[in-house]
């Protein structure tokens, strides 16, 4: 009796752990998160702007890889080189995805927008059209004398009506957006395609940058998508129409010129000819906007904070200044072959980027299976933020972390596990495709700017460094700043009349 007994307490003991450790699913490993979870929005009350700081705050208390709840879905975030690296090679292909916020349904064509599709036999085809027809090295060395006239063009409108030997008091943020929309413009269009619809694509590409900079809670908390108090799915639907109508004018303009030309749109409609079927218009709209807001209001951002920087730190400005001067001399402007000789100019974008990335947060990515990060479980449909920002400010990766410093890029980009550091463009297949426009122009414009002009605070105190609201950071103040042309710029004044 006591046998029989005692085997069925073994066959019930063992049928038990078989059912909790066997039958069903081990508990995740998800990575450390703060207790306060709130029914239906998570942690969501946690979130302030700008989300960057509010972030690194949290990587400060919970370690740098950890997780929240925005409503139903969970997020991890990133903030160390060694998890970057984890994501970007062993999982890279696992977390290529885009999560599909509601935006996306919307403003980006229902997800067929390079920037958010999801990863796949399309997305492969558009980065493929993208680095061939638009961002190639040939393609941009065909629009090398376009990036340098408007670069004259801006330099000319800085020194106003005469070349007085005085300073005048500029707003440098109109100006710079002007320059990269007739850049970019150019390169797609041609300067006769985009005349009479300047204003409205200016408009347009400021007023999406504004819509997908702010939180949807929808995109997080299913119900509220349905009753939308705040009216911004409305919102964004009405945006959504304007800027498709307004893009396809200037498509329809162009295809009916039939004139030959060289542009980006031009190409993508010969594409058009030879397969209808896939590049459709919409296809083609789809990587027009992309460009627009990739393109324009990034490079604006970023040259505005890097005058600021230079402007605080007039050392680093006359260093940058000296070395162009012996470089470049001082009969001649500055073009984009002279750039790789100037190493410092290129330290000053790089410092820049790092105290200052277009994107404080990368766009997000989202797992499509189940994979680890430095040992947690990260389940399948979890969206990853990378904080840029909190990596480039660790006082644990760089010596006196929020000094601007140029020097310290003397070497240029580091290989190994150093690269992991500085990721202002993204890393891995969903990588920024345009870094090579946006070296060029970047460069040459500050140093440009750097070679024509002294440059000078309003006043004794330093330019406001305070950060704005928006998905590229921007300034909370416009910089304005007075500047004087120096000699050189009689003669780009005198060329350029």
């Amino acid at each position: 009796m006591d046998i029989l007994l005692l085997s069925i307490s073994l066959f019930l003991f063992t049928l038990l752990f078989a059912s909790n450790f066997v039958l069903k699913p081990h508990r995740l490993k998800l990575p450390p998160t703060p207790l306060l979870c709130l029914p239906l929005i998570g942690h969501l009350h946690l979130l302030n702007h700008p989300i960057h700081r509010t972030l690194t705050n949290l990587s400060q208390k919970y370690g740098h890889v950890f997780s929240l709840r925005f409503g139903s879905r969970l997020v991890i975030v990133i903030s160390s080189p060694s998890a970057v690296q984890e994501c970007f090679t062993k999982n890279d292909i696992a977390l290529a995805n885009r999560p599909l916020l509601n935006s996306g349904k919307y403003l980006d064509y229902n997800y067929t927008v390079m920037s958010v599709s999801p990863y796949g036999e399309h997305w492969r085809n558009l980065r493929r059209i993208v680095s061939l027809e638009i961002f190639s090295t040939n393609r941009l060395n065909f629009f090398l004398g376009v990036r340098g006239e408007e670069i004259k063009c801006l330099l000319c409108k800085l020194c106003g009506n005469l070349l007085e030997d005085r300073f005048r008091v500029v707003e440098l943020e109109p100006m710079l957006l002007d320059l990269m929309f007739n850049i970019v413009m150019r390169m797609l269009a041609g300067k006769k395609s985009f005349e009479g619809h300047s204003y409205k694509f200016k408009e347009m590409v400021t007023h999406i940058m504004a819509h997908s900079g702010a939180t949807n809670p929808a995109d997080f908390i299913p119900l509220w998508g349905f009753i939308d108090p705040t009216g911004f799915g409305k919102r964004g639907k009405k945006l959504a129409k304007t800027s498709d109508e307004l893009l396809q004018e200037l498509l329809d303009e162009i295809r009916d010129k039939e004139d030959g030309g060289n542009t980006m749109i031009h190409r993508l409609l010969s594409l058009q000819n030879t397969e209808p079927e896939y590049y459709s218009d919409q296809i083609i709209k789809g990587l027009i906007q992309d460009i627009l807001l990739a393109g324009i209001d990034t490079l604006v951002v970023t040259l505005e904070w890097a005058l600021s920087q230079l402007l605080n730190n007039p050392e680093v400005l006359e260093k940058a200044r000296a070395e162009i001067d012996s470089s470049i001399g001082y009969e001649r402007l500055v073009n984009e072959a002279d750039l790789p000789s100037l190493s410092y100019v290129q330290g000053i974008i790089s410092e820049t980027l790092r105290l200052h990335p277009a994107a404080p947060l990368l766009l997000p990515h989202c797992a499509s299976e189940e994979c680890k990060i430095e040992g947690y479980d990260v389940p399948r449909d979890t969206i990853i933020l990378i904080n840029a920002w909190a990596m480039h400010r660790d006082p644990n990766l760089w010596e006196d972390a929020t000094s601007f410093k140029p020097e310290r890029h003397a070497n240029g980009m580091k290989n190994g596990a150093e690269s992991y550091k500085l990721i202002p463009f993204g890393l891995g297949r969903r990588a920024c495709p345009g870094l090579g426009m946006a070296q060029r122009v970047a460069g040459l414009t500050l140093a440009s700017l750097i070679q024509g002009f002294e440059w000078e605070r309003l006043n004794n105190s330093l330019v406001d460094m305070s950060e704005g609201k928006g998905i590229t950071m921007p300034k909370a103040q416009p910089l304005v700043a007075k500047c004087k042309p120096r000699p050189i710029m009689k003669l780009v004044y005198e060329s350029g009349n």
